[in-house]
């Protein structure tokens, strides 16, 4: 069995020797694979010193989070656009729209993730979606850009069923982390309407425990968690959730 955990920012655990037994853990766990994204300038080199540290098992994405798009974000794209070149990456992400916390700048954030899309496609990468309260905006964008290039993941998906459907049949996967452990959230019943053909896992550590790790920090190792719950809700073996989900993270990184 090998798990892969398709978005996680490890790279904020400070303390080196509590993230080498976190990678254990991990390994202990069969989650033998970490997609990295970064999200501004700042953290380009915690995601990439972390996977030089683990190249076996770590893998960088690199992109401008909606939530750091500033006044200055068209400075901030030009310097993670400069660095795109200098290592192997796998996607460009996280990239999107949020609107939880500010929606001032909507336009901004349109602009870079628009601009992030296309990036995506001249270098035949995928791109990872974050989403929040924004997905009328997000697949507005979507079907602007909508070619047969266009592809990728939507990272900790908690849309309904509809939202689900219109991701999948734009060509996107649906990143499903703990909030589906959560009992009042909903979105085991939309797990359970969606082909696990269609699904790939996530932790998002630090943030979104699943139960029963929930109120702790995150870690990749707690995919395990994800996983097991997902098999629940199918009625399946976690070896078949691992296989499908899996096989899935190969398709969209390519390995």
């Amino acid at each position: 069995m090998i798990l892969v955990d398709t978005h996680t920012h490890i790279y904020y655990e400070e303390d080196k020797d509590e993230l080498d037994h976190q990678m254990q853990r991990c390994l202990e766990n069969q989650i033998t694979k970490l997609f990295l994204p970064n999200v501004d300038t700042k953290s380009i080199l915690l995601v990439m010193d972390t996977c030089k540290k683990y190249p076996e098992n770590c893998f960088p994405m690199l992109g401008l989070h909606p939530c750091d798009v500033k006044e200055n974000y068209e400075e901030e794209l030009a310097l993670i656009h400069q660095e795109i070149p200098n290592q192997k990456i796998y996607a460009i992400g996280e990239i999107g729209i949020d609107l939880y916390w500010d929606k001032t700048l909507l336009k901004q954030q349109q602009i870079a993730f628009e601009t992030q899309i296309n990036w995506a496609k001249e270098l035949n990468l995928p791109i990872a979606i974050h989403c929040r309260d924004a997905f009328d905006e997000v697949f507005e964008v979507l079907e602007k850009c909508n070619d047969d290039k266009l592809r990728g993941i939507f990272h900790c998906f908690t849309g309904n069923l509809a939202q689900a459907q219109h991701a999948i049949d734009l060509g996107f996967y649906l990143g499903i982390g703990g909030v589906v452990t959560y009992k009042k959230s909903g979105l085991d019943q939309v797990v359970a309407q969606i082909d696990l053909k269609n699904i790939v896992l996530e932790t998002d550590a630090p943030y979104l425990s699943p139960v029963p790790k929930r109120g702790k920090p995150n870690e990749s190792s707690y995919l395990i968690h994800i996983a097991n719950k997902i098999a629940e809700i199918k009625g399946i073996t976690i070896e078949e959730v691992a296989a499908t989900t899996t096989a899935n993270s190969i398709d969209i990184f390519g390995i």
